[in-house]
């Protein structure tokens, strides 16, 4: 069983700033990023969905990496989505990713086109040997239509540059079993599972919710890591709130993550309306009131 964390355990998923007439906010970008860091994020998880990735431009991902390892210095890891539904410019977006000063990237299974499994496995390892970065798989079949299957994870943890998964695929009992079988570092991508991945050997979380409560999301692994399961399931629960309106009340976390931060999103994507961002605040204010 794996007790790597190789980018550490607490990450946000950073949302991508946007200036108010759409384009990239690099100087929001750096103020966020720093202020994560300060505030318990051991690192940062740019350019995935809460990132609002599929509406932003090769450069815009390259420049936001660039912004940010500029502001948080060499010690924080920075991973950088490169994700796409196409394994060329999956690499194409990995080795830019690589120049613009990345640690490690997170690497989406191919969605729409619902490649079979052997595919699957061929697309990651294509990407992982484009270059000299380690990879995190991103599993995440509500969006993509396709897992990665229990076998396919067995079999992908034996290269040498998949180190890590994001699992948003809600199934505990087949993470468990990678969990124990490989050196997978398998990273929370569901806040509601953030500490109970965490308990059975999970690395940490990599958190849409964190934009906003960064150390209120650490404190349940803090106090795990204590030997106090009970203060852990306490401070979980206080969490929980806010979680599920920012990430199962029917909006897209980078809608909700943005409506407490501020800055608009691109379109599809509209903003929360009045009454949907003043349940956020309220939430909000409750968890960081909380004792």
């Amino acid at each position: 069983m794996s007790t790597s964390r190789p980018f550490g355990r607490a990450l946000c998923a950073m949302v991508t700033p946007f200036a108010a007439d759409g384009g990239l906010d690099l100087g929001a970008a750096r103020r966020l990023a720093a202020h994560l860091v300060a505030e318990g994020c051991d690192g940062l998880v740019l350019n995935g969905t809460t990132g609002e990735a599929p509406t932003t431009s090769d450069a815009e991902k390259t420049a936001l990496v660039r912004a940010v390892r500029e502001a948080v210095g060499a010690d924080v890891p920075v991973v950088a989505g490169v994700g796409s539904a196409d394994t060329r410019h999956t690499v194409e977006l990995a080795r830019a990713a690589e120049r613009a000063g990345a640690d490690g990237l997170l690497v989406v299974t191919p969605y729409y086109s619902r490649p079979p499994q052997d595919a699957v496995e061929a697309h990651f390892r294509t990407v992982a040997d484009a270059t000299a970065l380690p990879v995190m798989l991103y599993d995440i079949p509500g969006r993509t239509g396709v897992r990665i299957g229990t076998e396919s994870l067995l079999r992908l943890a034996e290269h040498e540059r998949i180190v890590a998964v994001k699992d948003c695929a809600y199934d505990l009992l087949g993470s468990t079993k990678v969990i124990g079988r490989t050196s997978l570092a398998y990273y929370s991508g569901c806040e509601e599972l953030n500490l109970p991945l965490y308990a059975v050997g999970g690395a940490g979380y990599v958190s849409t919710v964190a934009n906003v409560a960064p150390g209120q999301l650490r404190a349940p692994l803090d106090a795990h890591d204590k030997g106090d399961p009970a203060e852990a399931a306490r401070l979980n629960h206080r969490t929980l709130a806010l979680a599920e309106l920012m990430m199962a009340a029917g909006l897209p976390g980078a809608v909700t993550a943005k409506a407490l931060l501020g800055g608009p999103v691109r379109e599809p994507l509209r903003p929360a309306t009045a009454e949907q961002a003043g349940a956020l605040r309220r939430a909000h204010a409750a968890l960081i009131a909380a004792p």
